[in-house]
């Protein structure tokens, strides 16, 4: 069960990817991802709780490039982050959901985004 939070920044996403003009699909893995990386909660620093310096919805570094604090942490920017590297993924559309968004999130836990995807797809 997702909170008013969560649900909020579920839609964003899928805002975020229709103005970006990508399919239903670019939207699943965002949201299975950022399912898995935060549990749809906007996480800002964590302390020692948290990954390097990682921050947001997808848990993106501004010390990798993702962008600001600020900016990673606005939903629509850190979703169009996430998109913009999906895109550069050679085949996407037709890859497992766990590969897509491993290749963009280099995660330690590659096959964990895989749990979500029904979820995902449900929202």
């Amino acid at each position: 069960t997702l909170d008013d939070e969560q649900i909020g920044n579920a839609k964003a996403i899928i805002a975020a990817t229709k103005k970006a003009g990508l399919p239903e699909r670019a939207a699943v893995i965002s949201i299975a991802t950022s399912l898995q990386e935060s549990k749809l909660e906007n996480l800002g620093h964590l302390g020692d709780m948290n990954d390097h310096d990682s921050l947001g919805l997808f848990q993106q570094r501004p010390s990798s490039g993702w962008g600001t604090p600020e900016q990673i942490t606005d939903p629509a920017y850190s979703t169009t982050a996430f998109l913009k590297g999906l895109r550069q993924v050679d085949g996407w559309q037709d890859m497992p959901l766990t590969q897509a968004a491993q290749t963009v999130q280099v995660s330690a836990y590659p096959d964990a985004y895989a749990q979500w995807e029904q979820q995902a797809a449900d929202l």
